[in-house]
């Protein structure tokens, strides 16, 4: 009966492969983006006279007067 044995890897080699993976993996940054990539802008609207409607004299007006 033959005795088989198993290869198994060193510390040293499982190290370099653990390694090796990681840098395929984090070995790179991702891409660059731009700044004016960052940056929404969104045309301005007109401005709602029924929104904008609040005079802060009128109180005086209508309680004083």
């Amino acid at each position: 009966m033959a005795h088989r044995t198993e290869l198994h890897e060193t510390p040293q080699e499982a190290a370099e492969a653990a390694a090796a993976r990681r840098h395929e993996r984090f070995g790179h940054l991702p891409e660059r983006i731009r700044p004016q990539d960052t940056v929404e802008t969104k045309p301005a609207t007109l401005p709602d006279p029924a929104r904008d409607t609040y005079n802060p004299d009128e109180w005086l007006i209508r309680y004083c007067g």
